[in-house]
């Protein structure tokens, strides 16, 4: 396991400062490490990590185990939580990983030098020890940790759309194989205005036009976009 200093530097190149959350990431990975008695930062994909939020914290999760969306080995599941399970996928055993309720009042302690509570969890974060800075419990996953995981190289097309699907998600319904989309599970729908067929998000080029006055949903997702 590399010492927290080099997790820290490791974690911060993604970012323009080092952050009380990324520290929390990274401690948490650490101590999942010594629970699971696995060597991490690990290189290969025998730890599945699955977080409860995003943003700085998985990146210092990230950073302390190895684990990556491009890896296929970190999840988000999104329940606004700066917590974390991490599943060894040989043994099947996992644990869950949280700061206790408490941690940002005691981190003054670890930081009597600290100039604002921002200061103080950032530095006491990175001295209090495991039991007073994190809570662990060991769980029994409700998900099928290998359906999850999926099969490389398995690939079909939906029936409906065409379109190739990967990682087995699929879903059949009336005997025909369906995309996740197709068969009703979609996160968007498509948006036609006259003349305008294809959206474009705002971190590629930018499409800004107006219908009746109405915003597209280009300009509704910059102003949220800009807002976060």
């Amino acid at each position: 396991m590399k010492h927290l200093d080099e997790l820290l530097r490791d974690c911060v190149t993604h970012h323009h400062r080092l952050c009380p959350r990324q520290v929390l990431g990274a401690r948490v990975g650490m101590l999942a490490a010594s629970l699971l008695a696995l060597d991490l930062p690990q290189t290969d994909k025998r730890l599945l990590a699955i977080t409860e939020t995003d943003g700085c914290f998985v990146d210092g999760v990230s950073a302390a185990t190895g684990c990556y969306v491009g890896r296929r080995t970190l999840r988000v599941e999104d329940f606004g939580k700066v917590a974390a399970v991490f599943v060894d996928t040989r043994s099947q055993r996992a644990v869950r990983i949280a700061p206790r309720l408490d941690v940002r009042e005691l981190a003054r302690r670890f930081a009597p030098e600290a100039r604002s509570r921002w200061e103080a969890q950032l530095l006491g974060y990175q001295r209090m020890p495991d039991d007073d800075l994190l809570d662990s419990r060991w769980v029994t996953m409700r998900i099928n940790i290998a359906g999850l995981i999926g099969h490389a190289g398995v690939r079909v097309n939906c029936e409906a759309c065409g379109e190739e699907i990967i990682n087995q998600r699929e879903v059949t319904r009336d005997a025909r194989i369906l995309c996740r989309a197709c068969a009703g599970q979609a996160y968007y729908v498509e948006t036609r205005l006259a003349g305008v067929t294809t959206l474009t998000l705002p971190w590629t080029s930018k499409l800004v036009q107006s219908y009746e006055g109405f915003p597209t949903p280009v300009e509704h997702w910059e102003s949220t976009w800009n807002d976060n």
